[in-house]
């Protein structure tokens, strides 16, 4: 917990300070917020902050660090997300998972990147048949998605390589065995940055 004032400075100057969260909220209102030890309101600035552009690895990697100390776990586990995401790139989609009628999954879907589900994304084995490619799923604004909701998730690709042919607008299949478990269209692709890894 000592560290967490450290981390979240160090965080703070990896961000630019000409950039402003929707609300015109910049890193001069994170320094004013740490000087009142108020931690987790400037955890908070700095993670919006986080989502104006693209900020460098160590930025989310410290920040990571920050939310472990302050005991946000899921605000830990956004973090290590980002980090991914900074190294390999975003893919956005908008998923529309099958009714419990419809399909085996009858609970709703932890939306916190747990969840590595296979998806057809139109590669095929050298048989011709589909070859499925896993990723990790992260619901957008929400903890949990409902069998037969629809919401915005990013995919995390185990293995990034398959998914470079992705285009906005494709349509792709999520899986959790042979069925078809939830279909989306993919919204956004975004090479990895190439900000600085500091």
């Amino acid at each position: 917990m000592d560290d967490v004032p450290k981390l979240l400075e160090a965080a703070s100057l990896l961000v630019p300070e000409e950039i402003a969260t929707e609300n015109d909220f910049t890193v001069n209102d994170v320094w004013a917020y740490l000087t009142q030890d108020e931690w987790e309101v400037a955890f908070g600035l700095l993670e919006e902050l986080g989502d104006v552009r693209p900020l460098p690895l160590g930025f989310w990697e410290t920040l990571a660090a920050a939310a472990e100390g302050l005991r946000l776990e899921r605000s830990a586990a956004w973090c290590h997300w980002r980090c991914y995401e900074t190294r390999h790139g975003v893919i956005r989609a908008d998923l529309t998972l099958r009714p419990a009628s419809a399909a085996r999954r009858q609970t709703p879907l932890a939306g916190a990147g747990v969840l590595k589900p296979m998806w057809n994304i139109g590669n095929r084995t050298p048989a011709g048949e589909p070859s499925l490619n896993i990723a990790a799923l992260w619901v957008e604004f929400t903890p949990f998605l409902e069998p037969g909701g629809r919401g915005s998730v990013r995919l995390a690709p185990l293995d990034p390589s398959p998914w470079q042919y992705l285009q906005p607008g494709q349509e792709i299949t999520m899986h959790e065995d042979r069925s078809v478990a939830g279909t989306a269209v993919v919204l956004e692709v975004q090479r990895p940055s190439a900000t600085p890894t500091a």
